[in-house]
């Protein structure tokens, strides 16, 4: 397992955080993911073989944020 952490703009609420956990929780080979609204990012815990950060921007940014 690996960690990464982006960054993820757009956020302005509770409901922006559950959003954005869930569409990496989505993913393949994504085991955790610990949004944080204060923070502006999220942290993912993922299996390398299964998936990768560019894979969750593309996830973040089809749910309406931002994650550059």
């Amino acid at each position: 397992m690996e960690t990464t952490v982006l960054k993820v703009d757009g956020m302005t609420c509770g409901g922006c955080v559950r959003s954005v956990t869930n569409v990496l929780k989505a993913l393949p080979g994504v085991a955790d993911a610990d949004v944080s609204l204060e923070k502006s990012e999220a942290k993912v815990t993922f299996d390398p073989a299964l998936s990768n950060p560019a894979a969750f921007r593309v996830a973040i940014e089809e749910a309406g944020y931002e994650a550059p």
